[in-house]
């Protein structure tokens, strides 16, 4: 599994640096969905190939290895809530995981670097939350 790790965050990297010196444009999902939707697609072929990339590289790894089997136990309201809540953090710090902390961070971004830092204590408190005071 390490290897797999290694190999993809590799990939990751590889990806945000060509699309960084070839395009001009930072790597951040939730911008590049927002840009795919509001604006005309004449303009955004790279990010419609981008997003279809993201979607049918399941099925090429799969190819390849076998895809592991995943249980969802959570009720599913809390799911719709929780990845709405996340839409809502990313529009309000300007960015995603993705865009933060891959990216601004590599760029030494002052800004990326408090959004990935309050990112992954609003995780950390969630998961407390829910594991030991909800259940």
């Amino acid at each position: 599994m390490v290897i797999q790790s290694l190999i993809g965050g590799s990939i990751i990297g590889i990806a945000v640096s060509l699309l960084l010196l070839f395009n001009g444009k930072v790597l951040g999902v939730s911008g590049i969905l927002g840009e795919l939707f509001n604006n005309p697609l004449s303009k955004n072929y790279w990010r419609l190939f981008f997003v279809l990339g993201l979607l049918i590289s399941p099925l090429i790894y799969s190819i390849f290895h076998p895809i592991p089997l995943i249980e969802i136990s959570s009720n599913k309201l809390l799911i719709i809530v929780g990845g709405l809540l996340v839409g809502f953090g990313s529009r309000l710090g300007s960015g995603c995981t993705s865009g933060h902390g891959v990216c601004g961070l590599a760029r030494l971004s002052v800004r990326s670097f408090i959004a990935t830092m309050t990112f992954i204590f609003f995780g950390f408190v969630t998961v407390y939350v829910i594991q030991k005071l909800l259940i």
